[in-house]
């Protein structure tokens, strides 16, 4: 059985002038062009294939691999566009892949990268992008827990940093001091699960020991706080040597620890410092 979209290991039936027919199973018998197996093939042997749909609508297939597959997000240079039927991306093929017009709302400039979805078009059965990315997320709760490695990819950037795409299923936001370096829009990276927040939402960042390293800093900010009365006078302004002199710690890591205290609630934050949250009911 062939699958649209997927790579597939096919055997080949028979060998013709314009190639080598492999066996689609259900879809009958799919052509893979010569110049794609110059060494030849018997019939019986298995081929490794990627299969879609050449402008014809017919089923062919090539040992190449595509920038995506269906059901992967990825950033792909736009080539062309057609104002009436989309804009036509470069994703590794002879033939330029699809973005519907009904498939994105603007922001599509030819010779830049955008962010699509790959998938299979359920009207036309053909291979074709989405750049409507929230659609194609898996809403049912994720199941990560913190410090796990994941596969990141940047969808947006926000006032407070980067949302990104993660394992190509759910969405997470990559706090700006987190970044180090700024981040760009399709940008594929290695990350970490830095919080399973309790209102649904995940933090995350690059560093796999930055949790481990923030939590102690975050219990001796919050000791002080106490001791000091609920008050510090140390902010995003502050001068590093003020800050390394009253807590111990540099002004990354005080950044990064009250940007963790704050998500979590434990804090509030003013244009004269940081301090404990009043009690409830006062």
């Amino acid at each position: 059985m062939a699958f649209l979209g997927k790579r597939n290991s096919l055997p080949i039936v028979r060998q013709a002038p314009p190639g080598f027919y492999l066996d689609g199973g259900t879809h009958g018998e799919i052509l893979l062009p010569g110049r794609y197996l110059p060494g030849g093939g018997k019939p019986g042997a298995k081929v490794e294939v990627f299969v879609y749909r050449d402008s014809e609508d017919r089923l062919v297939a090539t040992t190449e691999t595509p920038l995506a597959m269906v059901g992967e997000f990825a950033s792909l240079r736009v080539v062309s566009q057609t104002p009436s039927i989309g804009a036509f991306l470069d994703w590794g093929l002879e033939k330029d892949l699809l973005l519907p017009r009904r498939e994105y709302a603007g922001g599509i400039h030819t010779g830049k990268l955008t962010l699509v979805y790959v998938m299979l078009d359920e009207r036309s059965d053909r291979i074709i992008a989405s750049a409507r990315l929230d659609r194609h997320l898996n809403l049912t709760p994720p199941g990560y827990s913190e410090g796990q490695e994941v596969k990141l990819i940047i969808e947006s950037e926000t006032p407070l940093g980067y949302r990104a795409i993660i394992n190509g299923a759910h969405t997470g936001l990559l706090y700006r001091a987190e970044s180090g370096s700024p981040l760009s829009i399709g940008q594929a990276i290695d990350g970490f699960i830095r919080t399973m927040r309790s209102d649904g939402k995940i933090d995350l960042g690059l560093d796999p020991a930055g949790h481990r390293r923030i939590a102690p800093l975050s219990e001796k900010i919050l000791a002080a706080l106490k001791s000091a009365g609920g008050h510090l006078p140390y902010h995003d302004a502050s001068p590093p040597e003020a800050i390394r002199e009253g807590l111990g710690m540099s002004k990354k890591a005080f950044k990064q620890a009250i940007g963790s205290l704050y998500r979590e609630r434990h804090i509030v934050i003013s244009p004269d410092g940081i301090a404990l949250p009043s009690p409830k009911g006062h």
